[in-house]
Order: structure tokens, then C-alpha cells, then sequence
């Protein structure tokens, strides 16, 4: 099946008892045995399995053409298992230097004072990349393309050949691209990670994360992990992940188109210096996203010709972009990300301009964000 097809149904079949089109919510914390040992389909304990996250993790391997898919209570759950599953006092890993805060935030705070050691570098680089890779042993390189919240563009296949050259694993923050954009196990990523709170719940609803793997190795491990610390979410949790899930590819076009209006729009108004989004064919990284991905993205940033107070007010002039962190709902959102989303990256070789606005770029109609955002920035 293609995308569109599987992502109504990779794991969905009509429940067997009732005929119910959607899979039920098994709202339980343990389950009945058949005698001692004598599980029924491997459930005991929601913490380890759960028949309703099994639904979501099978359609997102299936999206995502891996083997097997974790789903974690959110992003940095997921992100917080991968790490910590792979990594061991000591060992060494590569960020972006435009990494999300968040990512940077785990690795500067909390896993340094594990043994774990990072360094940044520009990933649209690979000389720069193989050079760091050389004078160190890394463990495994983390990549986010397009990233937050500059859109950098990262060539997946050419990354993981210097990455694996050196070898160090490939890891793919897809957020912002969403499986329907872009799939990086086929372009020679070994884990794709994902905050699951944003395209792809696509409601701003719900929060969550997932991992996804095809090396049977790496599953097992993860899973290990995934139960024996127990980050993951609950049944009603990956109910409406999975909803999202249904609507990922007609969502995803709109975003896109809209986006790409925006974009178009800042690119020539007066007040705006500079515009991030990979459709623009002055994008550094266009030709690489346009090779690697089915279209360019819902996200853009822009930076405002006068200043950094202007930026932020620029945030609290807009009526119809509602003033927020987070992204990929079906609702457009703007933040002042030095202030916001990336302030935990203040002070670090990772801080983003002070008069950078994002936007998240949502499904309402394209003349009326145009307007919106041309009132604010009147």
C-alpha cells in the first residue's frame, strides 16, 4: 500500500470481537492470565505492551519503512531512551550547531553530568563533519534536517556515508518533516527519531515521541529500555497519535502550500531582512530538500529588518498566528525563538539571532495568514 493508504491502516485491521472500524482505546493496566505465564497475544502489563500503542507503533513503523517503532510519552522521552541505550559513560557524540534547544538542553545539562560529551558542527558541512569525526571517536552523529529553527538542510545519504566511514551511528530527527516528506531509513539513517506532539498528532492535543529502527539489534535494545524505564504513553495517548496519523498526508499538502505562500510573501516585504524555508530556491539547502523530500516543509522563520524588539512585537501583533511554543498543528502559531522555544541555548555557540520569528504555518486559508502576518508587520 502507499502512504496514504497505510496510514489509515498499518495496524489498524477492524477489531475482531466488535467490527469497530477504529481500534478500541484498551484503557487497562494489566490483563487477565490463562493460568500462571499464560499471557493472551503477550499482554500482562500496559507498561510493556499495550494493544492500542501496538496499533500506532505498527503504523509507524509501516510509514516510516522501518522494522519496528517505539512510542514514548514525548520527544525527549524518546530521545532521552535512544541515548542512554546507545551511549555509555565516556563515549562521544556530534550535534547540530543549529540543534534544537531542547536536544541541546539534554545533552549540556543533563547527560554531561553522565560521562557523555557532545560538539557542535555545521552539518551542511561534511568536510567539517568528517574533520570533527576524525579527532574524535564519536559514538553516533545527531541530525535534524530541516532544523530548528534555521531550516538547515542536511543531506541524509551523503551524512550517513561520512558518519558510518567513521564508525559512528546515524541518527534523523524527522519532525519536522513528518514520514510523508521525508524518510531517512531509506536514505541510510540507523534510528529516526520523533516528537510525535507535532505533524503527525497534527492537533496540538496530545504529546509524544517515538523511535524507529530496521536493525534488529537496536529494536531489542530499545525495547528493553522502553519497558524498564517506562516512558511511554498512555492508551488514550496513542489513540489520538494515531487519529493524527489518518489525516498526516492531506495535512501535510496544505502546510506546505501555505507555507510556501508565506514564505514567497516575507521574501519580498520590506520589513523582513532575511527568510528561512528550503522552498525558496535561494535556500542553500533547496536542491538537497528538493531531492530528498516530496515537498519543503510548514515551517518558516524569518528575521525582522529592525531589531530584536521589533521581532518580538512583531509576535504580539498577529490576530490569526496565535502566540506559542510547539508546531505542526493544524492551527498557525509564531514565537520568538531566542525568548521561547531555543532561550535554554543562550550563551552557547547554539544562540539564535534575537530578532528571528518562526512560524508554524497551519491549515486555514492562505489569503487570510497572508494578511495576518502583512498587518503585524505593518
Amino acid at each position: 500500500m502507499r502512504f496514504e493508504s497505510l496510514a489509515i491502516h498499518a495496524g489498524q485491521e477492524p477489531d475482531p470481537l466488535t467490527g469497530a472500524v477504529v481500534p478500541p482505546i484498551y484503557q487497562t493496566s494489566t490483563y487477565k492470565q490463562d493460568g500462571v505465564g499464560g499471557t493472551r497475544g503477550g499482554y500482562e502489563y500496559s507498561r510493556t505492551a499495550n494493544p492500542t500503542r501496538k496499533a500506532l507503533e505498527e503504523c509507524l513503523a509501516a510509514l516510516e519503512t522501518g522494522t519496528a517503532a517505539f512510542a514514548f510519552a514525548s520527544g525527549m522521552a524518546a530521545e532521552d531512551c535512544l541515548l542512554r541505550t546507545l551511549c555509555r559513560p565516556g563515549d562521544h557524540v556530534l550535534i547540530p550547531a543549529d540543534a534544537y534547544g531542547g536536544t541541546f538542553r539534554l545533552f549540556a545539562k543533563v547527560l554531561t553530568n553522565w560521562g557523555i560529551s557532545y560538539d557542535t558542527v555545521p552539518q551542511t558541512d561534511l568536510e567539517a563533519v568528517r574533520d570533527a569525526l576524525k579527532n574524535r571517536e564519536t559514538k553516533l552523529v545527531w541530525a535534524e534536517t530541516p532544523t530548528n529553527p534555521l531550516l538547515s538542510v542536511v543531506d541524509l545519504e551523503a551524512l550517513a556515508g561520512v558518519a558510518h566511514e567513521a564508525g559512528a551511528l546515524l541518527v534523523a530527527d524527522n519532525t519536522f518533516a513528518s514520514p510523508y516528506l521525508q524518510r531517512p531509513l531509506e536514505l541510510g539513517a540507523d534510528v529516526v527519531a520523533h516528537s510525535t506532539t507535532k505533524y503527525i498528532g497534527g492537533h496540538s492535543d496530545v504529546v509524544g515521541g517515538a523511535l524507529l529502527t530496521n536493525d534488529e539489534e537496536l529494536d531489542a535494545a530499545f525495547a528493553f529500555l522502553q519497558n524498564g524505564a517506562g516512558a511511554v504513553p498512555g492508551p488514550f495517548d496513542a489513540y489520538l497519535t494515531m487519529r493524527g496519523l489518518k489525516t498526516l498526508a492531506v495535512r501535510m499538502d496544505r502546510h506546505c502550500a501555505n507555507a510556501a505562500r508565506v514564505a514567497d510573501m516575507l521574501a519580498g516585504h520590506p520589513a523582513v531582512s532575511r527568510v528561512f524555508y528550503p522552498g525558496l530556491p535561494e535556500h542553500p539547502g533547496h536542491k538537497t530538500a528538493a531531492t530528498q523530500m516530496r515537498a519543503f516543509g510548514g515551517m518558516v522563520s524569518f528575521r525582522v529588518a529592525a531589531g530584536a524588539a521589533r521581532a518580538v512585537e512583531v509576535c504580539g501583533r498577529t490576530r490569526l498566528f496565535t502566540l506559542g511554543e510547539s508546531l505542526g498543528g493544524v492551527e498557525s502559531l509564531i514565537e520568538h525563538p531566542a525568548r521561547m522555544t531555543h532561550a535554554s541555548v543562550t550563551g552557547s555557540p547554539l544562540e539564535v539571532p534575537a530578532d528571528l520569528v518562526r512560524l508554524s504555518v497551519g491549515i486555514e486559508d492562505a489569503d487570510d495568514l497572508l494578511d495576518d502576518l502583512s498587518q503585524a508587520l505593518s
